[in-house]
C-alpha cells in the first residue's frame, strides 16, 4: 500500500510541478519578479526530485544478486537522500542568492497581473497535489500524528512529497506576499525579502528530510507494534519456550530482517529443533509479512541474575544463556 500510494502521490506532484514551473518562468519573463524566478527554480527542482523518487523506486525492484544478497530495497532511501541535497542546493541556496541580489539591487515589478495570476494558479495546483499526498498517507498513517508519521515512516516517498508540497504551498504564499507588498509600496525590496524567506524555508525542509533519510540509510529497526507481533509469534510455549534476544533491521521499506536467539527444550532432537525453527519462521511471516529474511539461532536458556528474556536494548554475552 505504501509503495503504490507513494507512486500515486509522486506522479500527482510531478504533473503539478512541471505545469507550475513553466507558468512561473513565463511570469518571471513578463514581470521581472525575483520571487517568481526563485519559485520557478523551486518547482523545477521539485520536479527533478519526484523524478529521482520514481527512479529510486524502479531500481529498488531489482532482484538480489550474489554481490547484493539482500537486494536493492535501500535504493529508495538513497534517492530520497539525494532529494534533500537537491532541495538544499538547487532550491534553497539559489533562492537565498536571488533574494540577496534583489534586496541589494531592487527594481519594480512589471506586469503585476502575471505573477499574481500564476501564483494563484500554482496555489490551486499545489493544493490538489498536497491533498493527494495527504489522502494516500492517511491510508497507512494509522493513529500517528503527522510529525510521528514523517519521523517513523519506513517508506520515504510519502513523507518527502508531503514536506515538499507543504514547503511549496508556504513558499507560494511567501512569494505572493512579497509581490503584493512590492506592488503596494512600490519598493522591490519586498520581492527580494519574499525570495529570501523562500530560500530559508526550503533549506529548513531539506535539513529535516536529510536527517530522516540518513536515519533510514543507517538502518532502522522494525516499529514498536511490529516488534511486539514478532515477539508474540516466535514463542509457542512448547517447542520454542522463550525469546532470548532479537534484532530487526529494515533492508528496505517493505523488507525486514529478523535475527533472534530462541530457547528450545534441552532434550529436543536436531529434527525437532529444525521443525521448531521452521514453524517459528512461518508464524513470524504470518504476523509480519514484510519479515522476509529471518535467522533464528536455537539455544538452551539458563536463568541468571543479569539477563532478561526479552531485553531488546543490548546483546547479551553467550555465557549469559
Amino acid at each position: 500500500m505504501s509503495a503504490s500510494g507513494g507512486t500515486k502521490a509522486i506522479v500527482a506532484a510531478l504533473a503539478a510541478n512541471l505545469a507550475i514551473a513553466v507558468a512561473k518562468f513565463v511570469a518571471f519573463l513578463f514581470s521581472g519578479s525575483s520571487s517568481m524566478l526563485a519559485e520557478s527554480v523551486h518547482s523545477l527542482a521539485d520536479s527533478g526530485n519526484q523524478g529521482l523518487l520514481l527512479l529510486g523506486g524502479k531500481k529498488a525492484q531489482r532482484e538480489a544478486t550474489p554481490q547484493h544478497p539482500f537486494g536493492y530495497g535501500r535504493e529508495r532511501y538513497i534517492y530520497a537522500f539525494l532529494v534533500s541535497i537537491v532541495l538544499f542546493s538547487v532550491g534553497g541556496m539559489f533562492a537565498i542568492y536571488e533574494g540577496y541580489e534583489k534586496i541589494k539591487h531592487p527594481h519594480p515589478i512589471e506586469a503585476w497581473y502575471w505573477p499574481v495570476g500564476v501564483l494563484v494558479f500554482a496555489i490551486i495546483a499545489e493544493s490538489f497535489s498536497f491533498r493527494t499526498a495527504i489522502k494516500e498517507s492517511n491510508l497507512i498513517r494509522g493513529g500517528l500524528t503527522w510529525t510521528q508519521f514523517v519521523r517513523r515512516a519506513k517508506a520515504p516517498e510519502l513523507p518527502v512529497v508531503l514536506l515538499e508540497d507543504l514547503g511549496a504551498l508556504v513558499g507560494l504564499i511567501l512569494a505572493l506576499g512579497g509581490v503584493g507588498l512590492a506592488l503596494l509600496t512600490g519598493d522591490g525590496v519586498w520581492d527580494g525579502i519574499g525570495t529570501l524567506c523562500i530560500g530559508v524555508l526550503l533549506i529548513a525542509i531539506a535539513i529535516v528530510l536529510a536527517a530522516e533519510t540518513k536515519s533510514l540509510l543507517l538502518g532502522e529497526s522494525a516499529g514498536t507494534e511490529e516488534v511486539k507481533r514478532i515477539e508474540a509469534a516466535v514463542v509457542d510455549g512448547e517447542t520454542v519456550t522463550r525469546l532470548i534476544h532479537m534484532r530487526t533491521l529494515h533492508l528496505g521499506p517493505e523488507e525486514l530482517l529478523v535475527a533472534a536467539k530462541i530457547a528450545v527444550q534441552h532434550d529436543d532432537s536436531a529434527a525437532e529443533v529444525a521443525n521448531a525453527i521452521n514453524a517459528a519462521e512461518e508464524r513470524i511471516r504470518a504476523a509480519v509479512p514484510i519479515a522476509r529474511v529471518i535467522y533464528l539461532e536455537p539455544d538452551i536458556y539458563r536463568e541468571t541474575a543479569t539477563s532478561t528474556a526479552t531485553d531488546l536494548t543490548k546483546t547479551p554475552d553467550t555465557d549469559d544463556h
